[in-house]
């Protein structure tokens, strides 16, 4: 008995160890010289990989990003084949020359000094390891490679609509994620990314007259002037490029973008963030971008206070790239917009640091835990600038009833995919961006439906403290807030997330009985939900019922109004439920179904109807 006792307790203990949080690290030292005469550099890279897994490792991956940008690409052939084709690339890739396209070429790679056999395969380099990397284990890898900027087509590139000179996005060989699920080498279609978190040391030598901005924190302001010092600084004449050196801490990328024409300015924070404003002064930017400032240091306090608090020294606003584009510490986005539209973006690609650059979540397999969070919240933060008159605007109690309208018409369009497709593989573009920004959004305010506000609120606090720099994936999310409003909550997943089933309920009758009324009503759709159930009494009062799932295992106990007054639970496999009310049926004027509009009935005309006597 003892013995089985000892190995019962070494099965569980080596159990619990296999289940142990881990994740990979990569620190990075690089050096480049670039040209802005041929729109090419050459670099040379450190990288101290850290491999904290439980496997031992014999191979690695980097992407190489720039080699997408070629004729015959995945990329180019996935732009001109999907059926609705992004209009920023379409045909373009396969049109550039040999000047116009982007590479990047590894000229030499080692392991501790070794040298290394690689193959390189479209966006993605294959490396057999000299010696293999054993858990707990670390190796240096030292790297030469050279790279050609493209055309700016898609995120990256130079020379963009706007005339920026360099949108320097994905512009280095880059190791590939390694998690529970193994490698993530996937090929670059021009969808979402994955990285491993680390610390950057990057100097950057270019023409003295370019200024540049991203991510990280300058190390030299004294030397480089440019906006970045508050001293002035003279560049010797004989000195034709300036070194431009950045750090940044714990982040997982590190994007940079050039141009000779821009005009820095910065605000700092009430808690001490210095954000910066990178941007080519006109009569198209210049009242905008200089009110810009002042709005993102307005809204900094509700973020912090909201969503969690910002971890990182600084961000920069830079004009560039081909719309809005998330980096750590730093965004691209064009910027000859309206005012509200400068603000809406430069919002909304700002708080991708919180849903994935801090949070990490694997982009490319949960895009919709990434822009759809991001998109719930640069939602919530537009409402609120709108609320306090930072910006003209009109506030609304419900600023997703257009996101719903979005998500009823991708249902409708019969294009609908689940959220647990893979990024790169949805069959179109329509299908991807509704999925992962609407229905990731709809994801989010439909689960404070469930659970009710207040436990919401507490959870979306909880789930970024508890998994900041950590990826987590959906069940860690659904976990939390399982925790945080002792409701089970995995079915609301299995069904919103795994399956394209939609919800649909209706009223069917309302019926006297006795001293009370019984409200008949139906699941119309195959997805259950609980509902809230609003009773108009005739005398203008309005009382709310809450009806949960069983499978719940318990009931919201507050939301919106206060209290809530829960009935019977409903069990999912009943098509047909009654709730009876204390209230004679002579006293009831109408019977609503969701009165707060969270809930994504797809048909929502039957949640409504009227008492006639």
């Amino acid at each position: 008995m003892i013995k089985l006792n000892v190995v019962f307790f070494l099965l569980m203990s080596s159990l619990l160890s296999a289940q142990e949080y881990w994740q990979q690290k990569a620190d990075y030292r690089m050096e480049i010289d670039f040209d802005v005469e041929t729109h090419r550099f050459t670099g040379t890279q450190f990288l101290i990989y850290f491999n904290n897994s439980p496997e031992t490792l014999n191979r690695v991956f980097y992407h190489l990003y720039f080699n997408a940008f070629q004729p015959g690409s995945m990329m180019d052939v996935r732009s001109r084949s999907i059926m609705d084709a992004d209009r920023r690339v379409g045909g373009r890739i396969a049109n550039l020359g040999p000047d116009d396209i982007g590479y990047l070429k590894v000229q030499s790679l080692t392991q501790n000094g070794n040298a290394l056999t690689y193959d390189e395969e479209g966006t993605i380099l294959e490396v057999e390891l000299a010696e293999p990397l054993p858990p707990g284990s670390a190796a240096v890898f030292e790297m030469k490679f050279a790279g050609q900027v493209p055309v700016q087509i898609r995120r990256s590139g130079r020379d963009n609509a706007e005339g920026i000179s360099y949108s320097m996005a994905q512009w280095y060989p880059k190791m590939c994620e390694y998690d529970v699920q193994g490698w993530h080498a996937n090929p670059y279609i021009g969808r979402e990314f994955y990285g491993v978190w680390g610390n950057f040391d990057v100097k950057i030598k270019i023409d003295k007259e370019y200024m540049i901005g991203g991510t990280g924190i300058l190390q030299n302001p004294q030397e480089i002037g440019h906006g970045y010092s508050d001293a002035k600084v003279k560049i010797p004449r004989k000195q034709d490029k300036l070194t431009w050196h950045f750090k940044a801490q714990n982040v997982h990328d590190f994007m940079w973008a050039a141009d000779p024409d821009y005009t820095h300015t910065k605000i700092k924070t009430d808690d001490g963030v210095t954000l910066h404003f990178l941007y080519q002064e006109n009569t198209k930017t210049k009242d905008n971008w200089g009110k810009l400032p002042q709005i993102m240091k307005d809204a900094w306090p509700y973020i912090n206070e909201r969503f969690g608090k910002y971890p990182y020294e600084g961000y920069s606003f830079i004009q560039g790239g081909d719309g809005g584009m998330e980096y750590p510490m730093a965004t691209l986005i064009t910027g000859e917009r309206s005012i509200r539209s400068l603000v809406g973006v430069s919002v909304h690609e700002l708080m991708h640091s919180w849903y994935q650059m801090i949070l990490g979540t694997n982009e490319s397999l949960y895009a919709w835990m990434d822009e759809g969070f991001t998109s719930y919240a640069s939602a919530a933060v537009m409402n609120e600038l709108y609320r306090s008159k930072v910006m003209e605007g009109q506030y609304v109690e419900n600023p997703y009833k257009s996101t719903y309208q979005s998500y009823g018409k991708l249902v409708s369009s019969g294009f609908e995919e689940p959220l647990s497709t893979h990024s790169d593989h949805f069959n179109t573009n329509y299908a991807y961006g509704q999925a992962a920004y609407t229905k990731g959004s709809v994801f989010l305010n439909q689960l404070e439906y469930i659970v009710g506000k207040e436990n919401f609120d507490r959870g979306l606090l909880a789930y970024y403290n508890t998994w900041k720099f950590k990826h987590p994936n959906s069940n860690d999310l659904i976990r939390i807030f399982e925790q945080t409003s002792g409701l089970e909550l995995d079915w609301y997943r299995e069904y919103f997330v795994n399956s394209t089933k939609t919800i649909d309920y209706a009223i069917d009758s309302i019926v006297g009985v006795g001293e009370g009324t019984d409200v008949m009503m139906s699941r119309q759709g195959l997805m259950p939900m609980p509902l809230d159930v609003e009773i108009e009494k005739t005398d203008g009062t309005r009382i709310i019922y809450t009806i949960p799932l069983r499978m719940m295992r318990g009931a919201k106990s507050s939301d919106l109004w206060g209290t809530c007054e829960v009935a019977e639970d409903w069990p999912w496999t009943n098509q047909g439920y009654r709730l009876n009310v204390a209230i004679p049926r002579n006293q009831i004027k109408a019977v609503r179904i969701d009165p707060s509009q969270r809930m994504a009935d797809v048909n929502p005309e039957g949640n409504f109807l009227l008492s006639r006597s």
